[in-house]
């Protein structure tokens, strides 16, 4: 599977995914593929194409503004697969009673008002935690010692403890617990097709769930990057300060990408180094998965690349591996008394 001319992987960035409501989104350069599996046991998939502007316009595919248009069109897709995987499952979620009340009290304009209130909350929420909270924390170190990078280091590892705390905190809910599962599957996966392997639930059991090219390995980069740029502006008071952070997050965001696509298609000791504390921080967003959530994986993997797994023999092989998963559930099935 490599590249006669360079010896690199061609296989290699081909494809990635995110893990949803029981069920894994892989996306290839022109398709998304969605496959979820059911309340029946059925393994539902939906495939969709897919055209990055960054294909009809240049200018979006310059490095930096490149990794700005990535995360604004991965952003909009991961909440429409999210919604997506949300109605193939047939979840409909039931108004609460304070939704009732305005409903039945102002009508359903106020409840879309309250909706877009929320949301912006929910936004100013993740502004105190990840951006004001760590300029308190490092104002305060500041005054004892004052240190340019110290005070930058500070407040970086404050936004790290942050967010390992939240992503801690948010594994322990048993349905988001079964999300990572599927995460774990989706990186097992695409290590198997990336090594060339037969895509089978037991070889992409074989394969390691850490993956260099991960989101969670993406904010930790961010996080790593806005350290080193903060160093610029970190003597600034608070709000301007809280301000300019907003305002070079972009900037951040395409140092970001570059390095994860970078890292992505580079195996040596720098790149390692580099990746390790993201691949750290998977063992919270990523679980080890079961066979039938390997399944879905390879589902949905496979529906992304057609021209490399054709749809009349992905169709005999998800068959016999069904079958073969069943029989193993059957086998390791408790015996009744």
């Amino acid at each position: 599977m490599k590249n006669k001319d360079n010896g690199i992987n061609c296989r290699l960035g081909t494809v990635g995914g995110q893990a949803v409501l029981e069920g894994v989104m892989m996306k290839s350069k022109d398709l998304v593929a969605l496959s979820v599996r059911s309340e029946n046991g059925e393994i539902n998939t939906e495939v969709e194409k897919f055209t990055s502007i960054r294909k009809k316009h240049k200018f979006f595919d310059i490095p930096i503004i490149r990794g700005v248009v990535n995360f604004a069109e991965m952003m909009i897709l991961s909440f429409k697969t999210l919604n997506r995987s949300a109605d193939m499952l047939g979840i409909e979620e039931e108004p609460s009673k304070f939704e009732k009340w305005l409903d039945k009290h102002f009508g359903k304009s106020i409840t879309a008002i309250a909706s877009v209130i929320g949301s912006i909350l929910g936004v100013a929420l993740s502004v105190l935690l990840f951006f004001y909270l760590p300029a308190v924390v490092s104002d305060f170190v500041d005054g004892f010692y004052h240190s340019t990078l110290l005070k930058s280091v500070v407040e970086g590892f404050m936004k790290i403890l942050i967010f390992i705390a939240y992503i801690y905190l948010v594994g322990l809910i048993p349905d988001i617990k079964r999300v990572f599962q599927y995460h774990g599957a989706e990186h097992k996966s695409i290590f198997c097709h990336e090594s060339g392997l037969e895509l089978t639930p037991e070889n992409v059991k074989k394969q390691i769930r850490f993956h260099p090219r991960c989101g969670t390995s993406f904010l930790f980069v961010m996080m790593f990057v806005g350290i080193i740029i903060s160093v610029l502006y970190i003597d600034l008071p608070r709000l301007p300060r809280v301000g300019v952070k907003l305002c070079v997050l972009p900037l951040v965001v395409g140092i970001g990408y570059e390095f994860i696509r970078f890292a992505g298609t580079h195996d040596n000791a720098l790149v390692r180094a580099l990746s390790a504390p993201g691949l750290w921080v998977q063992r919270l967003t990523t679980k080890e998965p079961d066979l039938s959530q390997i399944e879905v994986a390879i589902c949905s993997l496979k529906a992304a690349l057609p021209d490399i797994y054709p749809p009349e023999v992905n169709a005999e092989e998800n068959a016999d591996s069904s079958e073969s998963i069943q029989q193993n559930n059957a086998d390791n099935k408790p015996a009744e008394e």
